[in-house]
C-alpha cells in the first residue's frame, strides 16, 4: 500500500521542519543570526494514465489522466536574509553592520570566513579578533598605550592617546558582499564560507557598492520571531500527527484485508 510510504515521507518532512524551527529558537539570542526555513517539494508521480493520451475505446483525449504522487522530499533549508534590530552595548569594539555585507576573518588554516557578528575583541598583542580569536581582515593592531578607539561608518579605526589630542588612524575595516548570500556555507560560530553557489566575494569600503556601514557601540540581534516560530512549531506537530494517522488507517485497511474469510 503506497499510503504507508507516502505518509512516512510526510512524517520525515515534518520532523525536519521541527528540527529547523528548534534551531531557530535555540539561536534567538545569537548575534547576527538569520532565520532558517525548511522548504519541500513533491516526489515523482506514477503515471497510471498520462494526461493528453488517446483513450483506446473511442479515440478521445484524456483531459487529466491518472497521476499518483509518491510523497514529499526536502528541497532546501533557506536562510531568510533580514537584518535584526540593533542593541546598544557601548563597547568600543562592538560593531553592527547597518545594511548588507560581512566582516572577513582569517581562520588558522589561512582560509577566509565571513560573519555579521561584530562582537570583536582585543588579543594580548593588541590585534583585533572575533570571539573565537580569529583575526579580522585587514589586520588592525591597537597600541598598548591607546586610551580609547573610535570607528566611523566607513570603518576607519582611530586611536586616542593620553599625551595627544589628535586621533591616530590605525587602519580601516572592509565589508564583503556576495551575489547570492543565501548560498554561503554555515560553519558554526557565526561564520560562513564561500561556495560556488554564493559567487566570489566582493570586498570594498563600507558604504560603497551596495554594502552597509558600521555602527560602533551596537550589536545586531537575531532576526528570529519567537511567536512565529512557535506557531509554525504547532503547525508542524499537527502535520506530523496527521501523517501518523494515515499510517494507522492504512494499517487497519491491511488488517481488514488479511482477515477476509
Amino acid at each position: 500500500m503506497r499510503a504507508l510510504k507516502i505518509a512516512a515521507t510526510g512524517m520525515a518532512a515534518q520532523q525536519m521542519r521541527v528540527e529547523t524551527i528548534s534551531n531557530n529558537l535555540a539561536n534567538m539570542s545569537t548575534t547576527g543570526y538569520n532565520t532558517r526555513r525548511a522548504e519541500f517539494a513533491d516526489l515523482h508521480y506514477q503515471q497510471m494514465a498520462r494526461p493528453g493520451t488517446v483513450n483506446a475505446a473511442d479515440g478521445t483525449v484524456l483531459p487529466t489522466g491518472v497521476q499518483l504522487g509518491l510523497g514529499v522530499r526536502p528541497a532546501a533549508v533557506s536562510v531568510h536574509l533580514q537584518q535584526g534590530s540593533l542593541s546598544a552595548t557601548g563597547g568600543d569594539l562592538d560593531l553592527a553592520i547597518e545594511g548588507n555585507g560581512y566582516l572577513e576573518v582569517t581562520l588558522p588554516s589561512g582560509q577566509a570566513a565571513y560573519t555579521r557578528d561584530g562582537a570583536l575583541k582585543r588579543s594580548a598583542e593588541g590585534l583585533i579578533v572575533n570571539s573565537e580569536g580569529f583575526a579580522v581582515a585587514p589586520e588592525i593592531v591597537i597600541p598598548e598605550d591607546a586610551r580609547s578607539i573610535s570607528v566611523n561608518g566607513a570603518g576607519e579605526v582611530y586611536a586616542y592617546f593620553r599625551d595627544s589630542t589628535e586621533a591616530q588612524l590605525l587602519g580601516q575595516f572592509t565589508l564583503t558582499g556576495f551575489t547570492n548570500a543565501k548560498g554561503l556555507e554555515a560553519r558554526g560560530g557565526n561564520l560562513f564560507s564561500e561556495t560556488e553557489a554564493s559567487g566570489p566575494p566582493l570586498t570594498t569600503t563600507p558604504g560603497q557598492d551596495g554594502l552597509g556601514t558600521l555602527r560602533q557601540g551596537y550589536l545586531e540581534d537575531s532576526s528570529v520571531d519567537p511567536v512565529r516560530e512557535v506557531t509554525e512549531l504547532i503547525e508542524a506537530q499537527r502535520g506530523y500527527e496527521l501523517n501518523s494517522k494515515v499510517i494507522s488507517a492504512a494499517d487497519q485497511m491491511l488488517g481488514a484485508t488479511t482477515q477476509i474469510r
